[in-house]
């Protein structure tokens, strides 16, 4: 149970995060925690393809986190044009 409300928190500040650093791209805080949890996965996986390591702790998923939120926040915006 511990683990599952960490990465809630975890994705939720990597969600907010990545939508700050992306110029107020945020979807609410249920869509930041999606986002959040979600790009921890894809940036996980970008970063481990170039080799690169943001740490093993929650300061380096939170960071790993947010650059993932940023690739699923920039596709979102590619997809859907806002006006």
């Amino acid at each position: 149970m511990e683990g599952i409300i960490v990465t809630i928190l975890v994705g939720a500040v990597a969600g907010w995060l990545g939508s700050i650093i992306y110029k107020g791209s945020g979807l609410g805080i249920l869509g930041n925690i999606i986002v959040g949890i979600i790009g921890g996965f894809i940036g996980y996986k970008l970063l481990g393809a170039i080799g690169i390591s943001l740490g093993s702790g929650i300061v380096g998923a939170i960071l790993t986190g947010a650059i993932g939120a940023i690739v699923i926040l920039f596709i979102i915006n590619l997809i859907v044009k806002k006006k």
